[in-house]
């Protein structure tokens, strides 16, 4: 079980663990050292023993860890053994590709609806769901227990459509637009997405090493 006062930094290594984790089992790999998979994911192994020992002790002098075993613990501290039902506002290019490429059910969430304002992506079919109208949000909320919603829209939009949201009572969001939601509501969960950041960040790595 999580300490109390773990710090973002180490929670948000943990998916990092995770996905490696997943690889090795995927390769047949049974039990790893820490000094192993800390090369492995280009850390250290100081870094991996004070991350993981921040939610107990899982690894045995001498043996190092289970790749299985540990896989299956940090999967439940991030809560990937429980499912949470998830809503998707927004069918253009940037809510297509959320909804095709990425696998809900193994992360935590199951895409129950997707809402959309634009005519002509109403009545569509994406990843099996036919496309609601952004009207139809509040009463399928009402009807469903949805406790996550993935705003794949612009600014301005979200802008209008977070006070409907909060006052369905949806409290976490996977925010993918650049309007600061946790900055009018502070009682939300709220994962930020800016892949411009992302860009500019490799663009300054990029200038740096030349």
């Amino acid at each position: 079980m999580p300490k109390e006062g773990v710090s973002i930094q180490v929670i948000r290594r943990l998916p990092r663990y995770y996905r490696y984790l997943t690889e090795l089992e995927s390769q047949g790999i049974k039990k790893i050292s820490s000094t192993k998979l800390a090369d492995v994911m280009s850390s250290t192994a100081s870094q991996i023993r004070q991350d993981l020992n921040c939610f107990g002790g899982f690894g045995q002098q001498g043996y190092g860890y289970s790749v299985a075993s540990l896989r299956e613990e940090i999967g439940k501290i991030l809560g990937l053994n429980e499912i949470h039902n998830m809503i998707l506002i927004g069918a253009g290019n940037l809510g297509r590709a959320i909804a095709t490429h990425l696998n809900f059910e193994q992360l935590g969430f199951k895409l129950t609806a997707i809402f959309e304002k634009d005519e002509k992506l109403i009545g569509t079919m994406l990843r099996g769901i036919k496309v609601e109208p952004d009207e139809a949000i509040e009463e399928y909320v009402k009807k469903n227990n949805v406790s996550t919603a993935i705003l794949a829209m612009p600014k301005d939009a979200v802008e209008k459509m977070i006070d409907k949201l909060y006052d369905c009572g949806i409290r976490s969001y996977w925010n993918f637009s650049h309007y600061d939601i946790g900055k009018k509501y502070n009682d939300v969960i709220v994962e930020n997405v800016h892949l411009s950041d992302s860009l500019m960040t490799l663009c300054y790595r990029i200038t740096e090493k030349s």
